[in-house]
């Protein structure tokens, strides 16, 4: 698994930007990498980049409860099945999910009263501790302590930041980190450049969710290849 982890946002079947949370506002992805917004030209377009192992993939519809992509999904995991797919698609339970099918369960999918169901993913999966609009806290509060829940790996996903160009929440990562040393944190929302990417590593942050810097051009493929 590498540093940077290509994030992709499904709406409807197409891929969208992703903007500070407001999904009922997100577009078609804009992109150096490829004219168009299916996930097949957005794959191969991160592709060209570099030979990335693992992708995020958020389902918006299963999220907002508007349907979902799964079919899709599907048939992109069985088409790229040598690599990792992190599935974010709102409320899942436990089952048998493809080998390279690897659920994100987020905070604001759950509630205190059956946050108990993360346990049946026996940890196989990846818990985001989601952070709002106003950078108020989402889902089952006591998900945002109780370690018990919690995954090996850690998304900081501050939706306020994503498709921003604020810069990441360097203090609230550094504030996890400091409170739950035991933990690995991932960082989502907010990087603009190579420069945020260095703040990241200074804090030894192993790993960060990306679309728009990569979709922008504003982090290249000599960015990667040299970093």
């Amino acid at each position: 698994m590498k540093l940077i982890i290509p994030v992709i946002d499904l709406k409807n079947g197409i891929v969208v930007h992703a903007k500070q949370g407001q999904r009922e506002q997100y577009q078609p992805i804009k992109s150096v990498l490829t004219p168009n917004s299916d996930i097949y030209s957005v794959l191969h377009g991160f592709l060209n980049l570099y030979a990335f192992d693992t992708f995020y993939i958020a389902d918006l519809n299963a999220i907002t409860g508007q349907g979902n992509n799964a079919a899709l999904i599907y048939q992109v995991l069985n088409n790229f099945s040598d690599i990792t797919f992190w599935i974010d698609a709102g409320y899942q339970q436990a089952k048998i999910f493809p080998e390279n099918y690897f659920p994100v369960l987020g905070s604001e999918c759950f509630n205190d009263e059956n946050i108990c169901e993360l346990l049946d993913f026996k940890q196989r999966f990846m818990l985001s501790l989601d952070y709002g609009i106003t950078g108020e806290m989402l889902g089952a509060k006591k998900l945002f302590t109780e370690t018990e829940f919690w995954s090996e790996n850690v998304i900081v996903m501050t939706l306020n930041r994503v498709g921003s160009s604020q810069g990441v929440n360097v203090d609230l990562l550094q504030q996890f980190k400091q409170n739950y040393p035991q933990k690995k944190f991932i960082a989502a929302g907010g990087v603009r450049d190579m420069a945020d990417i260095q703040k990241l590593k200074s804090i030894a942050i192993k790993h960060v969710l990306l679309a728009s810097a990569l979709h922008s051009g504003a982090i290249t493929k000599m960015d990667i290849s040299q970093f």
